[in-house]
């Protein structure tokens, strides 16, 4: 399983393997779209306890929303379900309501979860994922990319020109 070590050193294209990648989310919901994420992280074995990985991540949200605008939506929370950082991303075609500053629904949901001793890492991890969702041209092609390969060969892609 890959770690972001360093935030330097591996990107988050390491982190996002095909097994936690969901081009089509079924979720409608916030905590729908929760559940899906973690239920992928489960099944490929990076989560031990999805339950407590989802009160985590339900129990950052309840403090301030994670939908940033721009269709974007980043849960993050720390849990002792998670032995290393861990993410997972996924696509929603009609977008998914996170209260979000601009209004607008989340379309692309990247969700992270750390140990819970791990604050700098996290911190890292998640300016990163923020620097790249703010390229326009970046945004547009995670939408547009229709398979967890496309997926990360888009964000491999923009890591690579950072």
């Amino acid at each position: 399983m890959a770690t972001l070590e360093r935030a330097d050193s591996i990107g988050i294209a390491e982190l996002l393997t095909e097994d936690v990648i969901e081009p089509q989310l079924e979720a409608e919901t916030r905590d729908e779209v929760f559940r899906e994420l973690i239920d992928l992280l489960a099944d490929a074995g990076k989560v031990s306890d999805a339950d407590e990985a989802l009160k985590a991540i339900t129990e950052r949200e309840e403090i301030l929303s994670t939908g940033i605008g721009n269709g974007v939506a980043i849960p993050h929370a720390k849990s002792s379900a998670v032995d290393s950082l861990v993410a997972a991303f996924g696509r929603s075609e009609n977008g998914v309501d996170f209260k979000s500053l601009d209004g607008k629904p989340a379309k692309l949901i990247f969700l992270l979860i750390s140990p819970e001793e791990e604050a700098g890492l996290h911190v890292r991890a998640l300016a990163r994922i923020s620097r790249m969702l703010k390229n326009t041209e970046f945004r547009s092609r995670l939408i547009e990319g229709d398979s967890e390969e496309a997926i990360i060969e888009v964000i491999s892609e923009q890591e690579d020109q950072q």
